[in-house]
């Protein structure tokens, strides 16, 4: 399970006994932030190849799921290892020409950082680029794993850009052979919706499934939901 920006791995925790009644689950730390370490040059590269290590240091095919930033650093792993089963992508913000955030953004959230507003720069990541309703927000907000989102502030703005160096060439997904499930909210950003679209096109073993009413959070404000869907693509 590997988690997007802002978070840590107890961002799984609404989802996790469900899960480990069923399989035996591995929650990654992303660089930077719990217990894994950082470097003082990031690259995304460097994550892609991190999922990819750990899905090669279990020793049978396992089912990949991630979420968001993670669900990118998933999507590029899965051309470097043989070891996946089957594939699970939340809204991956895969740069396909949608504009995804203000240029001042980063500039923002780094002055925020700059000021000690950790919990400043999380709330405004949520609110002003993943978009997430003000309601949904609170949510998250009251959760245990909000805690190790501030805790990761300082990890935001450098994911933010890490498009920049980044072309999506979808001919290299076309040979991804991995059966793919895309989750994808019913009420989420457009520029989210256009990567998941540009993935349906390419990955030939693919499906969508739309979560009506949800956002980018649904394995909080939609778990059961959430759960059923996984789920049923995975045990099948």
């Amino acid at each position: 399970m590997i988690h997007g920006t802002s978070a840590d791995h107890t961002r799984w925790r609404t989802v996790l006994p469900a899960l480990e009644e069923r399989f035996t689950v591995y929650a990654v730390d992303r660089r930077g932030r719990g217990e894994s370490g950082d470097s003082n040059r990031y690259a995304i590269e460097r994550e892609f190849e991190d999922v990819a290590s750990v899905v090669d240091s279990i020793d049978e095919p396992v089912n990949l799921l991630g979420h968001s930033y993670g669900a990118w650093c998933s999507l590029e792993a899965a051309l470097m290892t043989s070891n996946i089963r089957k594939l699970v992508l939340y809204e991956p913000p895969i740069p396909v020409g949608m504009k995804i955030y203000p240029p001042a953004i980063v500039s923002k959230l780094q002055a925020l950082l700059d000021a000690g507003d950790r919990d400043g720069v999380v709330t405004t990541f949520m609110g002003e680029i993943a978009q997430v309703r003000p309601s949904d927000l609170k949510l998250l907000q009251s959760l245990p794993a909000w805690k190790a989102r501030v805790a990761a502030a300082q990890t935001i703005a450098r994911e933010l850009q890490a498009d920049r160096d980044y072309t999506f060439d979808a001919r290299r997904f076309s040979k991804l052979k991995t059966p793919t499930l895309l989750l994808i909210g019913g009420d989420s950003p457009p520029f989210l919706k256009a990567g998941n679209e540009a993935l349906q096109r390419v990955i030939p073993d693919c499906r969508t499934v739309v979560m009506p009413g949800q956002q980018h959070a649904a394995m909080d404000t939609g778990t059961e939901l959430f759960l059923t869907e996984v789920l049923r693509f995975l045990c099948l």
